[in-house]
C-alpha cells in the first residue's frame, strides 16, 4: 500500500510491483508466441523507469524526433519509428535514432527512402485494413477519411523498392477477439503481398494486461499467424498494456463550493491539464474510496483548479462529507495521462514518483515555475 505522506501533493505515483506484474505477463506472451512486443512511447515515456523495462523487453516505438531520441539515449536501443509525415529537417535525426522506419504514404516513401539506402534501416509502409472496432472516432485509426496508411487498391502487384514490412494499427484497448477479426480483414486485403515482406507490425491497442483479456487466445492467434507466414517477424507495440492499472494521481481537496444544490470539491489538480483523456474520451475515472454515480449519501462533482469552465467531472458518492485537505486518489492514471499533460493556466504540475517493490518512495521529478517559464520562451 502506497504511503502517500512520503510524496508531495499532487503526484503521479507508479507502483513497481504492479508494473513488473504487467511486464512479466507481456514477456510471457512474447516468449510463448515467438513475437516481439515493444513499448509505444505515445502511451508511456517515464524514462527513469526504463531500467525496469529493459529487464523484460528490448525495443520501443517512436512517432517523433524526440521520442526516437528517447529510445536511443534513454531506452538504449534504436526505435521502430512511424509518423504520419516526415520532414526534410527531421529525417536525418530520425535515421540516426531508428532501426525501422514506416512510411504513411507512397509519396513519403518515394521522397525519403533513398536517404535510408545503405544505412541498415529496415523500411515499411503503413497499411489501412479499412476495419476497426474502435467506437470513439477520436481514437479510430480507420475512420472514414483517415489520414493513416494506404489501402490495398493503392498498392501495385510488386511492392515498390524499399518496403520490407507492413505496419498496421487499428485497435484501442481492444480484445484478442477484435484482433482475430482484424487479422481476417488484414490477410484478406493484404495477404497477397506478405511473401514480399520480412516483418509485420500489428501496432498497439492490444490490452493484454486487462483482467478479462484472453491471453491464451492471443497466443494461439499469433502462433497460427506465424504458422501461415513462417518467414514473417511479427511485432506488437502496445502502450497502455504496459502501464495499465500501475499507478494513481494523488490530489487533495482545496475548497468545496455549492451552486443550485450541486456540490463541487475543487482539487489541487486539473482534468484539462493533468487528466485530459477524461475530457477527450470522455470517461470518468475511479476514485479510491468512492462510488461512481449519485447514489449517495454524500455526492460531489470533482473540479479542477484551472479557469476552464468545463474542468470538472461528476458524479462521485462518498461515505462521508469531504473536507479541505482530504486526499483524493484517482486510479489508473499512468498510461497516456502522464504523456499528455500540459501547463495550461500555469497550473502547478504534479510531481512524478515510484513506490518501489521494497516499499519506499522514489521521487522521479518535481516541477517548478522555471518549467512553465521555459516553455514560454
Amino acid at each position: 500500500m502506497i504511503d502517500f505522506e512520503q510524496f508531495p501533493s499532487p503526484c503521479y505515483i507508479m507502483e513497481e510491483e504492479l508494473l513488473r506484474r504487467n511486464l512479466t505477463l507481456i514477456k510471457h506472451v512474447a516468449d510463448r508466441a515467438g513475437v516481439e512486443i515493444i513499448l509505444a512511447f505515445k502511451s508511456f515515456a517515464l524514462w527513469r523507469s526504463f531500467p525496469i523495462f529493459r529487464e523484460y523487453i528490448h525495443h520501443s516505438t517512436a512517432s517523433s524526433v524526440y521520442e526516437a531520441r528517447l529510445a536511443l539515449e534513454e531506452f538504449g536501443s534504436k526505435a521502430h519509428t512511424y509518423s504520419p509525415a516526415y520532414t526534410e529537417s527531421d529525417f536525418p535525426e530520425l535515421m540516426r535514432c531508428s532501426s525501422h522506419i514506416s512510411f504513411n504514404s507512397l509519396a513519403q516513401l518515394a521522397r525519403f527512402f533513398p536517404m535510408t539506402e545503405g544505412s541498415g534501416i529496415s523500411c515499411g509502409i503503413r497499411v489501412n485494413p479499412e476495419y476497426s472496432e474502435v467506437e470513439t472516432e477520436l481514437y479510430n485509426p480507420c475512420a472514414p477519411g483517415t489520414r493513416f496508411g494506404i489501402t490495398a487498391d493503392q498498392l501495385p502487384d510488386i511492392l515498390p523498392p524499399g518496403i520490407e514490412g507492413f505496419h498496421c494499427h487499428n485497435h484501442c484497448e481492444s480484445s484478442s477477439f477484435a484482433l482475430e477479426r482484424s487479422l481476417e480483414r488484414l490477410e484478406l486485403k493484404f495477404g497477397r503481398w506478405f511473401p514480399q515482406i520480412k516483418w509485420l507490425n500489428l501496432g498497439g491497442g492490444h490490452l493484454m494486461t486487462r483482467a478479462d483479456y484472453d491471453t491464451g487466445h492471443l497466443i494461439r492467434l499469433l502462433l497460427d499467424l506465424k504458422a501461415r507466414h513462417p518467414h514473417l517477424r511479427v511485432i506488437l507495440e502496445p502502450g497502455s498494456a504496459f502501464a495499465w492499472q500501475t499507478g494513481v494521481l494523488a490530489s487533495e481537496v482545496v475548497d468545496i463550493v455549492e451552486n443550485r444544490g450541486i456540490k463541487t470539491a475543487i482539487l489541487n489538480i486539473s482534468f484539462t491539464c493533468h487528466a485530459p483523456d477524461c475530457l477527450e474520451m470522455p470517461y470518468q475515472p475511479e476514485v479510491r474510496g468512492a462510488a461512481t454515480g449519485d447514489g449517495g449519501p454524500y455526492v460531489y462533482r470533482l473540479g479542477g483548479n484551472s479557469c476552464l469552465s468545463g474542468d470538472y467531472m461528476g458524479w462521485w458518492s462518498f461515505g462521508h462529507e469531504l473536507r479541505v485537505g482530504e486526499r483524493i486518489v484517482f486510479e489508473d492514471m499512468i498510461h497516456y495521462t502522464t504523456v499528455k499533460t500540459n501547463m495550461f493556466n500555469g497550473i502547478h504540475h504534479p510531481a512524478i514518483g515510484l513506490w518501489t517493490k521494497e516499499g519506499t518512495a522514489r521521487l522521479y521529478r518535481q516541477f517548478s515555475y522555471e518549467d512553465y517559464r521555459g516553455r514560454m520562451d
